[in-house]
């Protein structure tokens, strides 16, 4: 039975920085069992700071809840705008490239959360993206500004939005039978990981019984 772990995700997001490990550590720990897959989940004026100070506030408290040695800069906010494209459509064009694993996205969260670079303008997040993918700067631009990739970011945050959740990051569990559980604001593997296990079980039960019954009769 097949079980897919999808990550709902905004790059700017201070707390899918903190879910980080928890995403790496259940790729760790079922690698070759379950499918893993991240979408952009754009944030709207609704989910932003209204200022840098609120920002750093937002910052401090996350940063002593989840025990952080340092903590986010600020620097990368742009009071201004209503939505962050460039780093979200970046990490998401870098697909189109055969990127479809976490190291863009990765390394503009860094960028901006961490080192406080301006990853909202487009020039400096295809920079960004270009070198940890190991791209040509100018074509990953070029397609992160495309139609497509806006559709598809669009897409996947309707999506989201149709799970009737708000924070980021959001993961859904899902089996082929139609299982769902899904995980919204929470940025640790513990929770993610024993529904994760209860379904593993809930497949192997499945399979038993197949061996035993095979198909329902008709």
């Amino acid at each position: 039975m097949r079980i897919t772990l999808t990550y709902y995700l905004d790059v700017i997001s201070s707390w899918c920085f903190w879910a980080e490990p928890a995403w790496a550590e259940l790729k760790r720990r079922y690698e070759g069992r379950v499918e893993f897959h991240w979408k952009i989940a754009l944030m709207d004026k609704s989910g932003l700071p209204a200022s840098r100070a609120q920002e750093e506030w937002f910052y401090r408290r996350s940063g002593m809840i989840m025990r952080s040695p340092v903590m986010l800069s600020s620097a990368w906010y742009e009071p201004i705008l209503p939505e962050y494209l460039a780093p979200n459509f970046v990490a998401e064009a870098a697909k189109d490239f055969g990127i479809t694993d976490d190291r863009v996205r990765l390394a503009l969260s860094n960028a901006g959360l961490r080192d406080g670079k301006k990853f909202a303008e487009w020039e400096v997040a295809a920079e960004i993206g270009a070198k940890a993918g190991g791209l040509d700067g100018r074509k990953l631009l070029e397609r992160a500004r495309s139609p497509e990739v806006e559709r598809r970011a669009r897409a996947s945050t309707s999506e989201f939005h149709a799970l009737q959740v708000t924070q980021r990051p959001t993961f859904s569990v899902d089996t082929e039978i139609g299982d769902r559980a899904v995980f919204s604001g929470v940025a640790r593997a513990a929770p993610i990981a024993a529904t994760i296990d209860s379904m593993l079980d809930d497949a192997e039960a499945y399979t038993a019984f197949a061996a035993h019954f095979g198909s329902p009769p008709a």
